[in-house]
């Protein structure tokens, strides 16, 4: 019998390291299939939660948050182009021109959860802001993809125009945040264990061995 993983990825939809590490987990889980089967939850974290409504540049943005230069900006898109292709996440050329309030998408993934369908809106979320550079605070745009995935539309415009899900949202992100996670992605497996950071398929594959080993 495979081992039983529970595993928390803990992380924003407009964070490129989270759209790296998803893939790579998975690829990690594809591998170990057969020894490990797992039960993946998707967690809320706001990197921006004060970001407005209209969103900022995001070269402007990097520039203030972390100092960074013009030229490591170009170096860390690269890098950042590279890990996803080795992944099979695509980053699309000059697509993405702003940073946006994500609060609206997680409370969706909330939703999804309860409906069985929240890694496919995962996916269609991440897809739609760093491959196409659509603004995932834009309710139209949340419409249409939970539309994709084979979600109800009218259920998900009626949360959108109301609070639902609001505190729920917000009393997972104060959880780990209390927890002590700065940083995303977080992968949490079975409430204990820690992988930090979009980590390349073999080095979650191994962790995921290790973990259930001793479980």
């Amino acid at each position: 019998m495979p081992t039983a993983l529970k595993i928390d990825f803990v992380s924003d939809v407009s964070c490129p390291w989270c759209a790296v590490g998803l893939n790579a987990l998975e690829l990690a889980l594809a591998e170990v299939r057969g020894e490990i089967s797992a039960e993946l939850h998707f967690q809320p974290f706001e990197l921006n939660p004060q970001m407005p409504v209209e969103g900022q540049d995001i070269n402007e943005h990097i520039a203030q948050k972390y100092g960074a230069t013009p030229e490591q900006m170009a170096a860390n898109r690269e890098n950042i182009r590279q890990r996803g292709a080795e992944v099979g996440f695509t980053f699309g050329e000059g697509k993405r021109s702003r940073i946006y309030n994500t609060f609206d998408a997680h409370r969706l993934l909330h939703w999804a959860e309860e409906e069985g369908s929240q890694r496919e809106l995962k996916h269609a979320l991440l897809e739609a802001y760093f491959t196409r550079g659509e603004n995932p605070s834009d309710h139209a745009v949340l419409l249409a993809l939970v539309e994709s995935v084979g979600l109800d539309a009218s259920r998900a415009a009626a949360i959108l125009g109301s609070d639902e899900y609001a505190d729920e949202v917000r009393e997972r992100e104060r959880r780990y945040l209390d927890a002590g996670i700065h940083s995303v992605p977080a992968v949490i497996i079975n409430d204990r264990h820690l992988i930090s950071g979009g980590q390349p398929a073999h080095v979650f594959a191994q962790a995921l061995r290790q973990i259930a080993a001793g479980a």
